[in-house]
């Protein structure tokens, strides 16, 4: 609205501006952290012997939300929680990697959908993100992408952070606002994730106080802790040497006698049975036993340090006198993860290979996991216990899928610390209740673009003295992931299960009509952990209650049911990149991510480099590579001499040398990798070198890779490794010391693809 006057010249003329975006007074600044597949018993104020004392302190000072529930996996859950809409509203009725054609699945949240960042931001606060962002769909991350799905493009002013699912945690690939940056440290000075990104944010915050000294601010910390691979820093992991040895049985039952004295579940809520397809732990022999301990040492390492760099951030807010001014959320977007099987992985890439380590090879290499060469997550035993007292887990509807903790602490709340609230609660209910507490309405409009309604409840109403007996107010809530559907109405759930593939012995079918599945029925006001199954005794209440379901599903864009994700995977969005058949790289660029670069997974392809050697200068370093030294491979100069390196997913290594030393000059050098004609899964190649056009090494990579290299985000990079190195006898990034004049991927035919696998490596990743 113009209010000055313009007249002929400044005699006649009164200036005016625009007033900027203000906040309203004394507005609070908001904290959101974002834990990953943290389960619901997994926090020491929340029944475990997890040492997490700067979250049980939030605790202590705050709220325990203990009926909070999500969507059952990452991608969903934090749609959820920036846009307070349901997940399918969103686009984000699965991971953005199994998008779909129908409304509730393509993958990418509309922008009538506006993010609690952008909401914000049009009202004079700072925002920042920080970690995890896993909002964008795999084929838009590269440096050639278009950005409006990156942070920066939904509301945030800076990031720093990652994308996908799960990262490396000693050696990232991490992206700082639109630009991919290698680590600032490296694995070798002590570097982890976790204490970066908890440097960021105080960085960032730090930043906005040097210049703005009473501006709010959202910070939006999302944690890579605790997704696989779950590695810590070493002395974090000997803190819990010998502390799980008694097994998952004995721990669950302890954690649920604690969970019942401490009030985080009402009084006569019984624990799950533990399900057929998890072993009894005394069932296990010495070196399985000692394995599956390790496994849940490095995960305990890994959240304890988390907490402490959580605790670093809170600390500095303290330091600025801002801590009692800032509302600090804590959620995990879902239950606890089972994408490490009922035994454990080493490599999680293993797995989508479908050649995992055996019991003998993770007990040969136990001193392995945790660390920078392991790629570790836990048994299905663990999973179970860190679900306590709930059946199933991440990936399903049941409360092992959808439960997960929730803190608020803010000052303000005088008289309500160490609360813990019952009422059913969901993430779609945060952004609605961050608004009503720092006082500012939805907008209508953002940025021109019309808003749809929020679809969250604000539990602000629970958080004050007295919260414990406000009558619920988010009373219906839906559910519904890869076919698994609950409904949640007044204090009951019904809730059926719908496989998508043969995962736990069971007998189930994927293939059979949803009309088939059979509905359960718990009344959780008496039976939360979902144990007395009450359909059979009250049929009609679950014909109301499947009746409703369908009804929010049509309202809700859930609609077509479809739990076909190989067909998804073998029908892709039109248009959606993929790696090119023949493509150019150059020395010093960003890194391409595996899901873009070129696909030689199981295929026949050239590696062709053009370099310019000098004199008196043994020539070596890292031409070309792809991965880490979790899988992928190499194409480099050692000791003068060319070579090429086939990592298998961290299991064995195929190397091939040439006979003889490069001489200084200008040289094409080129690996041709030639795969075997039989169609299966372990098809081997024969790997030619060649100088100039004459060969010089030959070799045999007797199996070689078809359903995924790394799963940590290493992806291929001109004139470097990313690191840890894919081969042996040199330590990355090994930077090429010649001149890399032109390098480029050539591809040959028809890949040999294996969607199996390639569906276990997306599950595995969320």
């Amino acid at each position: 609205m113009q209010v000055g006057a313009i007249g002929r010249d400044w005699r006649t003329s009164t200036p005016w501006w625009p007033p900027p975006p203000e906040p309203p007074e004394d507005a609070p600044n908001v904290l959101l952290v974002v834990l990953d597949d943290v389960g619901f018993a997994q926090l020491g104020c929340y029944g475990s012997d997890i040492e997490t004392p700067v979250l049980d302190g939030l605790a202590g000072q705050g709220v325990r939300l203990c009926n909070f529930r999500t969507t059952a996996l990452c991608s969903p859950t934090r749609a959820c929680l920036l846009t307070g809409r349901n997940h399918h509203r969103s686009g984000m009725g699965r991971v953005a990697e199994l998008a779909m054609g129908f409304p509730g699945y393509r993958g990418r949240p509309p922008p009538e959908n506006g993010y609690l960042s952008e909401i914000l931001r049009a009202r004079g606060y700072a925002t920042y993100a920080i970690g995890k962002w896993h909002l964008t769909p795999e084929d838009e991350v590269h440096m050639g992408a278009r950005r409006d799905t990156w942070p920066l493009g939904r509301g945030f002013d800076r990031w720093y952070g990652f994308h996908g699912g799960e990262t490396h945690q000693f050696v990232p690939a991490l992206y700082h606002d639109n630009h991919a940056v290698r680590p600032p440290r490296r694995l070798e000075d002590g570097y982890h994730l976790t204490s970066d990104l908890a440097d960021r944010a105080i960085e960032f915050v730090g930043d906005l106080r040097a210049v703005e000294p009473a501006r709010p601010f959202l910070c939006y910390f999302a944690t890579g802790a605790c997704h696989s691979p779950h590695q810590a820093p070493a002395d974090w992991i000997e803190r819990y040497r010998g502390r799980f040895d008694r097994g998952w049985d004995e721990w669950r039952e302890t954690v649920h006698a604690r969970q019942l004295e401490m009030g985080v579940l009402p009084s006569g809520t019984r624990l799950s049975p533990r399900p057929p397809w998890v072993r009894a732990w005394d069932e296990l022999d010495a070196r399985a036993k000692a394995v599956a301990a390790r496994f849940m040492e490095c995960f305990a390492g890994f959240l304890s340090h988390t907490d402490a760099q959580l605790g670093r951030v809170l600390a500095f807010l303290e330091d600025l006198g801002e801590l009692d001014h800032t509302i600090v959320i804590v959620v995990s977007d879902n239950g606890a993860s089972a994408e490490g099987g009922p035994d454990g992985s080493i490599n999680d890439v293993r797995l989508t290979n479908l050649d995992p380590a055996g019991t003998e090879e993770l007990y040969r290499r136990i001193d392995e996991i945790g660390g920078p060469e392991s790629h570790n997550n836990y048994p299905w035993g663990w999973t179970m216990a860190g679900n306590t007292p709930f059946k199933r887990w991440k990936r399903e509807v049941h409360h092992g899928g959808v439960a997960a903790p929730c803190i608020l602490r803010w000052a303000r709340l005088s008289g309500s610390a160490g609360g813990v609230r019952h009422q059913f609660t969901h993430a779609i209910d945060v952004l609605p209740t961050v608004l009503e507490l720092i006082g500012v309405d939805q907008p209508a409009v953002i940025g021109h673009v019309p808003q749809t309604a929020i679809d969250g409840t604000s539990f602000a109403y629970l958080l004050g003295p007295g919260g414990d007996e406000e009558n619920e107010r988010h009373t219906t809530q839906y559910f519904e992931m890869f076919g698994s559907r609950a409904i949640y109405h007044m204090g009951w759930k019904a809730v059926t299960y719908h496989p998508i593939g043969p995962l736990y012995g069971d007998g189930l079918d994927p293939d059979a009509p949803f009309d088939d599945d059979v509905w359960e029925l718990y009344d959780l006001r008496t039976d939360l952990a979902e144990v007395t199954d009450l359909a059979g005794t009250r049929p009609d209440l679950v014909e109301q209650l499947v009746r409703l379901w369908w009804r929010e599903a049509e309202r809700n864009h859930v609609l077509p049911l479809d739990n076909r994700v190989l067909w998804t995977l073998a029908n892709p969005r039109p248009g959606a990149r993929t790696g090119p058949g023949k493509a150019r790289f150059f020395a010093g660029g960003a890194q391409v991510p595996e899901a873009v670069a070129p696909d030689v997974r199981g295929r026949s392809h050239t590696v062709r480099v053009e370099v310019d050697l000098e004199e008196e200068v043994v020539p070596e370093g890292v031409l070309l590579a792809l991965g880490s030294v979790l899988g992928g491979w190499s194409f480099h100069v050692l000791d003068g001499r060319l070579r090429y390196v086939h990592n298998l997913y961290g299991k064995e290594l195929r190397t091939v040398e040439s006979e003889e030393a490069l001489v200084p000059g200008r040289h094409q050098l080129s690996v041709e990798v030639e795969m075997d004609g039989e169609e299966t899964r372990s098809a081997g190649a024969t790997v030619v070198l060649r100088c100039d056009g004459r060969e010089v090494g030959r070799g045999r990579v007797d199996r070689f890779t078809r359903s995924g290299f790394n799963g940590v985000g290493a992806g291929l990079v001109c004139g470097a490794e990313w690191g840890p190195a894919v081969g042996d006898g040199y330590t990355a990034p090994f930077p090429f010391n010649g001149t890399l004049v032109r390098a480029e991927v050539e591809t040959r035919g028809p890949r040999r693809r294996d969607p199996l696998a390639e569906l276990a490596a997306i599950l595995s990743g969320q």
